[in-house]
């Protein structure tokens, strides 16, 4: 069936996830207390600047999957984008609350690559660590996978594109790893809740989602 304007609306939702970032500027400052969560498994990372392709590949990949859940399954979306919300706004709280910070190397080679994590450390700050905005978004990409149809090289190209981002935010130097267990344990938490009582498995939406589901599809109709 031919697909009309009107049936890609719901992919302007999407736009909640710039609205809500606003916060990450206002947070990513040293104006409170700030704290290390590194630990002594941090001391054996190496800082590998070629990881800074992936950690930027980050901003298309997530677009990418969004979309890629809006069409294949739209409960997907609507679940994946609200527990996405969901953990911004969580992750937001913490900072306020629980600034923490990761020490950086001095860049002083030349290259495309140590160019790029220069630029990187540039326009965003130390700060907004804990947990790991990257790796909360990247890691909640791998939650729908099994609710979709797939091929199996676009499957793994997934899963390896996840998992590589992930290890990218410590070897640039972005993270340490608390900061992707706190991401991780974080997208569980919500994941669940979001799946089993606002947007379920259908058929069969609970009774508690039903308002809920309908809100974000409105606008499809207008």
């Amino acid at each position: 069936m031919k697909r009309t304007h009107a049936d890609y609306k719901p992919l302007l939702w999407i736009l909640a996830i710039p609205v809500l970032n606003i916060f990450y500027g206002v947070l990513n400052h040293g104006n409170t207390t700030v704290r290390s969560l590194m630990i002594s498994w941090d001391d054996y990372i190496p800082f590998i600047p070629a990881f800074i392709i992936p950690y930027i590949l980050w901003y298309p990949f997530i677009l990418t999957m969004l979309v890629a859940y809006f069409i294949k399954n739209k409960t997907t979306y609507y679940r994946t984008l609200l527990t996405l919300c969901l953990g911004l706004v969580a992750s937001y709280i913490t900072f306020f609350f629980y600034q923490t910070t990761v020490g950086r190397p001095v860049i002083t080679e030349t290259g495309l690559t140590y160019w790029l994590v220069n630029f990187i450390y540039q326009t965003d700050g130390p700060y907004n660590c804990f947990p790991s905005i990257h790796v909360l978004t990247s890691y909640l990409m791998l939650k729908g996978l099994s609710e979709c149809k797939w091929s199996a090289l676009a499957k793994w190209t997934i899963i390896i594109a996840s998992w590589t981002i992930t290890a990218s935010t410590v070897f640039v130097k972005q993270h340490v790893v608390l900061d992707i267990a706190g991401a991780i344990v974080l997208v569980e938490i919500i994941y669940f809740v979001v799946r089993k009582w606002v947007f379920p498995t259908e058929p069969g939406l609970s009774a508690a989602s039903q308002p809920v589901y309908e809100a974000a599809r409105e606008i499809s109709h207008h």
